[in-house]
C-alpha cells in the first residue's frame, strides 16, 4: 500500500539522515472498512500511515485545502497527492495524530464515504521520516496519463499473497513487473518481465511493443504497494486483454505474509524512504542510494573505486553526468558542515532553524543599537 513516486521528485526532498527503519506497528485505527495491515507493536514518537484509494473526488482541490489546514494544525508531515481520481501518499506525526487524521478521512462528512476501504497501513518510524508538508493537486495519483485507465470503473482481479506463487507458476501466465528499471535491478520475482521502463507513463509503450491480447491470453501485474499495477490492469482491461491479475497490497505486502523459505521473491524491494530496500519480513535491506542519480547500489557496487560517497556512483561517473555530480558534491558538502554545526540542512526543521538564527541577529542588532543610543 505504500504510495508510488516519480523518484526524482520524491528524493530532491530528502537527505541522507531522514529515514529510519521503518518498523510495523499494531493498528489502533479500529476501523472495519479501510483495508489495513497488523503488526506488532513498537513503542516510539512517530507514527506513520500510508494510503491510498481510487476514487471520485470532482472537489479535490476542496478537499486538498481542509486537509493541509488539518495536517498544519497536527503538525503532520509528508505527502499526500489529491487527483479526480482519489487519494495518494504518506505521512507522519503523533500517534494521536495519526489515528485523528484516519478517523477522519474514514468519517469526516467532507469525505462523505469516499475513503471508506482505502488501503491503509499503519508503521512507526524511529524519527520523523519526513522533512516538510505536502498536500499537492494532480491531475492523477499515479501518472499515466491513459484516461481509458480508471480503476474506479474496471479493474483487474486482486490476488492475495498467500495464492501468488501459484498464479505466477501457471505455464501460460505473463507475469509482468510494471515497475521501473531501477526497481527491477535489485529485486524481482522469478520469471517476471521487466518492462525498462524510466516513468511509469513509459508502461503503455511497452505493452503495445511488446503485448498482444490475441496472444497473452493471462497477465499477473505487481508493484511495490499496490497503486501501480492496480491502475496498469485497468489499462490492460481498456487495452483488450481479458483475463489480468495484480498483487494486492503489492511487493510488501507479500514480503511481510509469505516466509522466505515459501517465497519466489528474488532480491531485495525498492522502498521510497532512507530504508532503500527491504527484504523478507520487511527487515532493510543492504541497498544504498547514489545521492547523484538516485539508482539503488548493492554492496559490491559501493566497493567499486567509481563510487564515491554522496557525489557519485558507478551509474553516473561519466562525463555526461559532470554537473550533477558537481551538484551532488555541494549538497554533501553543506550537508556534512550543517552536521558538524548540529544544525538540519534540509526542509522545515531547517527553515524553522533559519527563521530561529535571523530573529537572533535581529534582536541582538536591536540591543546593540539601544545600548549605543544608551551611551550618547
Amino acid at each position: 500500500m505504500l504510495f508510488e513516486f516519480d523518484k526524482n521528485a520524491f528524493w530532491k526532498s530528502c537527505c541522507a539522515n531522514v529515514m529510519r527503519a521503518l518498523i510495523p506497528a499494531n493498528n489502533k485505527f479500529d476501523s472495519s472498512n479501510m483495508t489495513q495491515q497488523n503488526s506488532p507493536v513498537k513503542a516510539a514518537m512517530t507514527k506513520v500511515l500510508a494510503i491510498y484509494k481510487f476514487a471520485d473526488l470532482p472537489d479535490y482541490e476542496e478537499l486538498a485545502a481542509k486537509i493541509e489546514e488539518f495536517c498544519q494544525r497536527e503538525k503532520i508531515r509528508g505527502t499526500l497527492i489529491l487527483a479526480p481520481e482519489g487519494i495518494n501518499g504518506t505521512v507522519a506525526g503523533s500517534e494521536k495524530a495519526m489515528d485523528d487524521l484516519a478517523h477522519w478521512l474514514e468519517h469526516g462528512n467532507l469525505f462523505g464515504g469516499r475513503f471508506k476501504g482505502a488501503e491503509a497501513k499503519f508503521s512507526f518510524a524511529d524519527e520523523m521520516p519526513f522533512l516538510r508538508l505536502k498536500i499537492r493537486k494532480k491531475s492523477e495519483i499515479v501518472t499515466l496519463r491513459a484516461p481509458e485507465a480508471n480503476p474506479n470503473k474496471l479493474v483487474g482481479t486482486y490476488v492475495q499473497p498467500k495464492d501468488w506463487n501459484d498464479i505466477i507458476a501457471q505455464k501460460d501466465m505473463v507475469v509482468l513487473d510494471t515497475r521501473n528499471d531501477y526497481e527491477y535491478a535489485i529485486g524481482t520475482f522469478e520469471g517476471a518481465l521487466d518492462p525498462k521502463t524510466k516513468i511509469f507513463t513509459e508502461f503503455k509503450k511497452y505493452v503495445s511493443e511488446n503485448l498482444d491480447p490475441a496472444r497473452d491470453k493471462k497477465i499477473a501485474m505487481f508493484c511495490t504497494g499496490g497503486i501501480r499495477c492496480e491502475k496498469a490492469s485497468a489499462y490492460m482491461l481498456a487495452q483488450g486483454f481479458e483475463e489480468v491479475y495484480h498483487l494486492h497490497g503489492g511487493i510488501l505486502k507479500y514480503l511481510e505474509a509469505i516466509p522466505a523459505d515459501q517465497s519466489t521473491w528474488k532480491g531485495e524491494c525498492f522502498v521510497f524512504d532512507e530504508r532503500v530496500s527491504i527484504g523478507h519480513g520487511l527487515v532493510e535491506g543492504e541497498a544504498v542510494l547514489c545521492r547523484a542519480c538516485r539508482y539503488p547500489l548493492t554492496p559490491d557496487e559501493t566497493k567499486q573505486t567509481d563510487f564515491v560517497e554522496g557525489v557519485q556512483c558507478p551509474h553516473c561517473s561519466g562525463d555526461e553526468f559532470a554537473k550533477t555530480r558537481a551538484a551532488a558534491a555541494e549538497r554533501q558538502k553543506q550537508m556534512e558542515l550543517a552536521q558538524e554545526r548540529g544544525q538540519a540542512h534540509l526542509g522545515d526543521d531547517a527553515i524553522s532553524a533559519a527563521n530561529a538564527r535571523a530573529k537572533a541577529k535581529k534582536l541582538k542588532r536591536q540591543a546593540d543599537r539601544a545600548r549605543n543610543n544608551a551611551a550618547n
